[in-house]
């Protein structure tokens, strides 16, 4: 018979930390939280918010450019972007520039990316050991 090690072997609750957590979550935005990160999951859409996160801001051609897409994919997803008050645009002649409309999102954005590097360079020196 094989136990699961991922699992308490018998139950017992933690009433103090139930009770202050139930109230610290009790009405929070974990929906709003969870439907930005749906729209943070699209590749696409992640490697645009990061090129914005990177860059102040990037005309519709740019961000094709960055992303290989179309100018109606881009258009699309950048819509999207804005839409949810993640990125902003203005038009300047014949140009429409985006930029990022929020900085915690950004910062997410660069601090994760930048979280996915440090783990690559940590498992290329183990294979180089």
């Amino acid at each position: 018979m094989s136990q699961q090690q991922d699992v308490c072997e018998v139950t017992c609750i933690h009433k103090d930390k139930v009770m202050r957590l139930r109230k610290e979550l009790d009405g929070s935005c974990s929906d709003r939280v969870s439907d930005l990160f749906k729209l943070l999951a699209d590749q696409t859409r992640v490697t645009i918010v990061h090129a914005l996160a990177l860059e102040k801001e990037l005309c519709v051609c740019d961000v094709c450019a960055v992303v290989g897409c179309s100018k109606a994919t881009a258009s699309h997803h950048l819509r999207l972007l804005k839409k949810w008050g993640l990125a902003k645009s203005r038009k300047e002649g014949k140009f429409v520039y985006y930029a990022m409309n929020d900085d915690a999102v950004r910062q997410l954005v660069k601090l994760t990316f930048l979280h996915e590097k440090s783990k690559e360079g940590q498992a290329d020196q183990e294979l180089a050991e």
